[in-house]
């Protein structure tokens, strides 16, 4: 070791040195979340820069949470700025962990919007929905409660009318048609509670959206074989199986991420999956992407305790979300130069429907795969291949031609 990396050791132990006596549990702390060696004595380093400023402004252990607080706008600015803050945070969430601090306090929905909380119980319980479609629901109905109030009775059509034209406003069709589903999903609701007069959620409008009106948004063959390609590395296994089955399959972004152990039958070549409303359903396991799955399971993923399938490749090691699925994507349309305004996971889902029916499946077969309740979903698809349109043209309710 060099005499000025010596130096450059030392100092920083001297100016840690009162926060010592937690630094080393912290760097056990760490190196428990999958922290590498590296890392750790990366972040004790940075931690010592805000340690600096830390002590310089008076604060002490007890009050390092109103430090850390105190600090965000000291190191705001470049990345490099922002680092110590960082390596803060984990530092004062270790802290909290351990109880040397007290615990952060986030007053639960319940506590703020309990009727939201005993919607959000209710659409599980009765409906089988998703806590991520009902996350999508949230922050447009704490504006409703917002605008409207939080006593039913208020909820005139022309008050619904008119908070759900204001909050559409600003944004496209889509988010629009968000918007409508998520009201009207609430008010009905409070229908079935007795809450509110049948027949209220007819007051919330509906916005145009004519049926097949659109072209599948999908990826050709040869895309889809540049895009596994740009997975095919010793440390890129995770993200080559979630590749597969997204292309594959069709799964959607959150089956790919909620995916565990238990839901892979390897004995019968099939997986297991509970969609939208809990409706189970077994689906084939194709060889190449049970192969992958293995690959990644043997030789790439962390041995953590969990029974969910994929994880993140970075210290904190925690499962994926949906979110980190749809980045695994997007990064892998990079590396394979694709161009393509849709960068989402959904894409996918598209393109191997497409893919099946180019391939000689049939509406239903495909809708079977994609697990859709109308085959009038399916028939979207039809669109992509001219032959195919016939399974779903009508007769022609007009005079025949002289």
């Amino acid at each position: 070791m060099t005499k000025r990396k010596y130096r450059h050791r030392r100092s920083v132990h001297a100016r840690i040195n009162w926060l010592q006596l937690h630094v080393d549990g912290f760097k056990e702390w760490l190196s428990q979340q999958n922290y590498s060696p590296a890392t750790i004595v990366e972040v004790v380093r940075l931690l010592a820069l805000w340690g600096d400023w830390v002590r310089a402004t008076g604060f002490e252990i007890g009050t390092l949470a109103v430090g850390f607080a105190a600090s965000a706008s000291v190191f705001q600015g470049s990345k490099n700025a922002r680092a110590p803050q960082g390596a803060a945070a984990l530092f004062v969430s270790y802290l909290r962990e351990k109880n040397i601090l007290p615990a952060e306090l986030h007053p639960s929905l319940e506590e703020t919007w309990p009727a939201l909380a005993a919607f959000r119980c209710w659409m599980k319980e009765q409906r089988g929905i998703k806590d991520s479609t009902l996350d999508t629901y949230q922050p447009i109905l704490i504006d409703l409660l917002l605008s409207l109030g939080t006593d039913p009775e208020v909820y005139t059509a022309i008050a619904i009318r008119g908070f759900v034209l204001d909050r559409a406003k600003p944004h496209g069709r889509a988010r629009a048609q968000g918007i409508t589903v998520a009201t009207r999903a609430y008010l009905k609701y409070l229908v079935a509670i007795g809450q509110c007069p049948a027949g209220r959620e007819y007051a919330v409008p509906s916005f145009a959206s004519w049926q097949l009106a659109t072209t599948p948004r999908f990826l050709g063959q040869s895309n889809i074989d540049r895009l596994i390609a740009a997975c095919d590395s010793e440390d890129r296994l995770r993200d080559r199986a979630v590749v597969l089955l997204l292309a594959r399959l069709g799964l959607r972004a959150s089956e790919v991420a909620n995916l565990t152990f238990g839901d892979i039958d390897w004995k019968n070549g099939r997986i297991t999956l509970v969609g939208k409303v809990r409706r189970e359903e077994w689906l084939p396991l194709p060889q190449d992407v049970g192969d992958a799955i293995l690959a990644y399971i043997e030789r790439a993923r962390p041995r953590i305790a969990t029974m969910r399938v994929f994880l993140t490749d970075l210290a904190p090691i925690r499962p994926l979300s949906r979110i980190a699925v749809k980045c695994i994507v997007r990064r892998a349309l990079d590396r394979a130069g694709i161009e393509s305004i849709h960068r989402g996971a959904h894409v996918l889902r598209h393109s191997a429907a497409t893919a099946m029916l180019r391939s000689g499946a049939s509406l239903a077969g495909v809708g079977a795969v994609l697990r859709h309740r109308s085959p009038s979903t399916t028939a979207l698809y039809a669109k992509v291949d001219i032959s195919l349109l016939s399974e779903i043209a009508q007769p022609w309710g007009g005079r025949l031609p002289c």
